[in-house]
């Protein structure tokens, strides 16, 4: 027998030529996601009667690309934000910031948190739960890392002195703010308006609580610190609100830990215009800690004002998370 002895039967469906060619989504709309939810994702599109939420799903076409709080698509479908309706994202428009993590220091794969956020608003109680140190400079590097301005939110300072944490950052120069229950908000309002804010803390820091004072709407759920000075899980997924005085807040769930699997000494260096100009004067691959012999920062600290030695240490402390693990971090 040869290849013309063998019988082929015809598909019943047709047979269909493959193509490269994909649609142009010419009549894609703009919109921006507020909410992901087990595939789902909630997108704010202009309708002609102001914002609407509509409901879509990630298209085929866009492959592995995840969808995440933050991100401007396009969509094509049924933008009309009915009830049973649903939209394909087409489009992810190009990222400007990216706050990312990975599971832990072993994990290489990075996950996107929230996209394109001006603000990292980090959150911790100077007491009942202490500061988790390495969780709070972990939260900072990947703030330097992935382009966005960070901003300490220091919560229940009535009953405990915020100092030790500010002195800790001090020569980064670090913008901070002091919470309380019985203090205004007009001081962080100043700071997060007109901008998008994404909220990231560990359990019981009162996120959730601050959340609902800044967006009475949210309604988040709140929780309260166990006997052991844990807080309890409380918020289960990322969502974008809208500040009643414009801006927007985006509340993330309470993280216990934040790997920078994706993050290098040199990315810690970025944002810090001085030290990364003269870490260029550094051997490949060094770490640029104190314990790195040949490292060229410490020359240029001696070399400067006080303010360089201070800014220096201050960003060591930050390089330190760079690869460690354990509690805390």
């Amino acid at each position: 027998m040869d290849e013309d002895d063998v019988r082929v039967r015809p598909s019943r469906r047709g047979s269909r030529p493959r193509t490269r060619t994909r649609p142009s989504h010419d009549d894609a709309v703009d919109g921006l996601v507020v909410a992901v939810d087990r595939g789902r994702m909630t997108v704010r599109v202009d309708g002609p009667d102001g914002a609407v939420d509509v409901t879509a799903m990630r298209a085929r076409e866009l492959g592995r690309h995840g969808v995440v709080v933050g991100d401007r698509v396009r969509l094509v479908g049924d933008t009309s934000g009915r009830t049973d309706t649903l939209a394909r994202i087409v489009v992810i428009e190009e990222r400007t910031t990216a706050l990312r993590r990975t599971a832990d220091d072993t994990d290489p794969t990075e996950r996107v948190v929230v996209a394109n956020a001006d603000l990292l608003v980090v959150v911790t109680s100077v007491t009942d739960p202490e500061p988790a140190l390495g969780f709070l400079d972990r939260c900072l590097v990947a703030a330097y890392a992935g382009g966005l301005e960070p901003l300490l939110c220091l919560t229940k300072t009535d009953l405990a002195s915020a100092q030790p944490l500010l002195d800790r950052y001090a020569g980064l120069g670090l913008d901070a703010v002091p919470m309380s229950r019985e203090l205004p908000l007009d001081d962080l309002l100043a700071r997060i308006r007109d901008r998008m804010s994404v909220f990231v803390g560990q359990s019981g820091v009162g996120k959730s609580t601050l959340v609902n004072r800044l967006v009475p709407d949210a309604l988040r759920a709140v929780g309260d610190v166990s006997k052991i000075g844990k807080g309890r899980h409380t918020s289960s997924s990322a969502v974008l609100f809208d500040l009643p005085g414009g801006g927007t807040v985006i509340d993330t769930p309470g993280i216990r830990s934040f790997g920078l699997a994706h993050v290098s000494a040199d990315d810690v260096l970025v944002p810090f215009e001085e030290l990364a100009e003269a870490a260029t004067e550094c051997p490949p691959g060094c770490g640029h800690t104190a314990d790195d012999p040949d490292c060229a920062l410490d020359a240029w600290a001696a070399q400067g004002p006080p303010r360089r030695r201070d800014q220096l240490d201050a960003v060591r402390v930050l390089l330190a998370a760079v690869g460690q693990v354990g509690p805390g971090y």
